[in-house]
């Protein structure tokens, strides 16, 4: 007991003393995959990229999506796009493989989210703003501030569920010190609802073949 003890107190002070340093590095690096995916990739890359790599590459461009670091595809049309690429046959949908692609976009993108949010809550707004890589600016931030400010957590959820505002407000939530648990909880719920209803819109986009991603 005592050693179970000793050493969950060994990885608290572990974690006090280089928490924002981890954080910091698997963000920069993070950062650095998006910024040389953006240089030498575009959508066709993205769709190259995932059609040889499958769930794996999923994973890694749900994690820069989440992290708001997502330059070179659009975000709207990555699930769409896996579902057609990967659970699509000529004799329909495999279910299963379309329960993994959004179980990968859930986990992959809180985890990008719970990044941001650790870098905000232990760096803070300002030390944010200073960074080339994070790309809001202090009057959008201002603003979604003011979203969290007026509906609290449940906006964590709301944002998330929804186009053009999905993760501002990981920021404000991490700057106002909300709790981890709570967050990681209403982050997954809001990307769930919301790839959700995209992979039902490409269901019927398919089933009717009016889409054509990137």
């Amino acid at each position: 007991m005592a050693s179970t003890q000793s050493s969950r107190s060994r990885l608290r002070v572990f974690a006090e003393d280089y928490g924002l340093l981890v954080i910091a590095v698997t963000f920069a690096l993070l950062a650095i995959t998006g910024v040389v995916l953006f240089f030498v990739g575009d959508a066709a890359f993205a769709k190259e990229l995932i059609e040889t790599y499958g769930l794996y590459v999923l994973f890694l461009i749900f994690v820069l999506e989440g992290a708001m670091l997502l330059y070179f595809a659009p975000s709207e049309g990555i699930v769409p796009f896996a579902i057609g690429a990967l659970a699509t046959t000529p004799s329909g949908y495999e279910l299963d493989t379309i329960a993994f692609i959004m179980v990968v976009a859930v986990v992959g993108a809180t985890l990008g989210q719970t990044a941001l949010f650790l870098l905000a809550k232990r760096g803070g707004r300002e030390w944010l703003l200073q960074k080339p890589w994070f790309r809001v600016s202090d009057s959008k931030l201002e603003r979604f501030e003011g979203w969290f400010d007026r509906w609290g957590r449940p906006a964590v959820l709301v944002s998330n569920a929804l186009l053009f505002t999905r993760g501002m407000l990981t920021v404000p939530a991490g700057v106002a010190e909300m709790d981890l648990r709570e967050f990681v909880v209403l982050s997954a719920v809001g990307t769930l609802i919301f790839e959700s209803w995209l992979a039902v819109a490409a269901y019927y986009f398919f089933e009717f073949g009016v889409m054509e991603l990137f």
